[in-house]
Formats: structure tokens, C-alpha cells, sequence
């Protein structure tokens, strides 16, 4: 008798207990529902998005290749207006910059490669971004540009690269002694990045650092003192 009292008093504690907090058991699984739901219509669109991007960036490439520009950069208009949160849409500004240098458009190349370099994420195509950018800047005799861009950035994997180009703008800058400093910083990158040879002869190649030389001043032995102008005779006379 007593168990069965015992049970009809757990279950009129569970009614209680459900009558009082059923109600947010019921939200807490329609939210967590609704949420899963979400989740995957998001993961849904981000790769059908994905799907589309790969498809456009199939033409550009294919438009690249052939050098037809007005319709590569249409293309390239869609990903970034559409897709800019996709892989696809950074490496759309790359193949851009490379098919503007093809037609001579350099300053063309080099916007698109800041736009790359200002977009957020996708940090690997945005340093391979920079480094092509510095070229074109040398390219472009804007070597200040070049050191702006390239110092103080902290990038093990592109060390090497960004001295090489940094070696370049300090030598077009008369900034000797950086530029060698550079050289053999990119001269021990150890990644295969770097042509070696090549920094070897720039580094090779540098005119000797210009010392100022110390000023000579004149010894008693250098003094040349003028010659006495003759005396005339009324002159000898007077000072007689």
C-alpha cells in the first residue's frame, strides 16, 4: 500500500513539475528544431553558392586564357557582387591582375590586386596577392609603394619573396645596405620560393655603400702666404 501511494506520489510530482516547466521543455525543443533546420538550409546555400561560384570561375578562366577581357570582367563582376564570400571570388582578382598585364594595363592589375589584398579572408591568396603586387609597383618604379606594402610583414611562408622584393625597392631607392640586408634574408629562405641565383647576382650587382669622407683640414705646411707686393722708392723713402 505504501509503494502504491509512493508512485501516485511521484507521478502527481511529475504532472506538477510538467505543468509548471512543460512549456519550456516544448520551446527549448522547437528552438533547438528550428535551429538544426537553419543550419542546414545554411550549409545547404553555402555550398550551392560554392557550386555556382566554381562554375562562373570555370568561364573567367576559360575567358583568361583566351584574352577576351570584356567578358572576363563580367564575370569577375558576378563573384564579386554574388559570391564575395567564396575562395572563388579571391582568386577571380588574381587571374584578373594577370590578364590586365597580358593587355599592358598594369595600374588595372594593380587595383584589382589591393582589392584582393583588402578583402577578408582567404589569407593565403591575399599574401600570394601582395607579393604580385609589389611587382608590379617595381615594375612601376613606385618603390616606396613596394616598402609600404612589404615591411613589417610577418609572413614565414613568404619571407623569402618579400625580401627579394623589398632587396629590389631599397636598390631603386639608393638604400644600399638595406637592399643587401634583404637579399640575404631572402637568400636563406630555405622554402624554394626564391630564385637563389637571381638574388645573388642583385646582391652581387649592388654598387659599395658611399662613405662620406673625412674633411682634410689644412696644415701650417699647406698655408701658402701671398706674395709681397714690391716697395717703390717714395714708399722706402717714407719709412725711412
Amino acid at each position: 500500500m505504501d509503494d502504491l501511494q509512493s508512485e501516485k506520489e511521484q507521478i502527481e510530482e511529475m504532472r506538477a513539475w510538467w505543468a509548471e516547466y512543460g512549456r519550456y521543455v516544448i520551446a527549448g525543443v522547437v528552438i533547438a528544431v528550428g535551429l538544426l533546420f537553419g543550419y542546414n538550409q545554411y550549409e545547404s546555400s553555402k555550398l550551392s553558392a560554392e557550386v555556382a561560384a566554381s562554375v562562373l570561375y570555370e568561364s573567367l578562366a576559360l575567358n583568361v586564357g583566351e584574352g577576351d577581357l570584356e567578358e572576363a570582367e563580367a564575370v569577375a563582376a558576378e563573384l564579386a557582387t554574388d559570391y564575395a564570400n567564396t575562395s572563388y571570388a579571391a582568386q577571380s582578382k588574381l587571374a584578373m591582375a594577370r590578364l590586365y598585364m597580358d593587355k599592358n594595363r598594369d595600374q588595372d592589375a594593380a587595383d584589382v590586386l589591393s582589392e584582393l589584398i583588402a578583402m577578408r579572408g582567404n589569407r593565403e591568396l591575399r599574401k600570394i596577392g601582395r607579393v604580385r603586387l609589389a611587382r608590379i609597383l617595381l615594375y612601376q618604379d613606385k618603390a616606396q609603394e613596394v616598402v609600404d606594402l612589404l615591411v613589417d610583414q610577418e609572413e614565414e611562408a613568404f619571407a623569402g619573396l618579400y625580401a627579394e622584393a623589398l632587396g629590389d625597392a631599397y636598390a631603386a631607392l639608393g638604400r644600399i645596405e638595406e637592399a643587401g640586408d634583404a637579399y640575404q634574408i631572402a637568400l636563406a629562405d630555405t622554402t624554394q620560393t626564391v630564385n637563389r641565383g637571381l638574388v645573388q647576382m642583385k646582391l652581387v650587382d649592388l654598387p659599395d655603400a658611399v662613405q662620406d669622407e673625412p674633411e682634410v683640414l689644412p696644415t701650417d705646411e699647406d698655408v701658402v702666404e701671398p706674395d709681397a707686393e714690391p716697395i717703390s722708392d717714395d714708399e722706402a723713402g717714407e719709412t725711412e
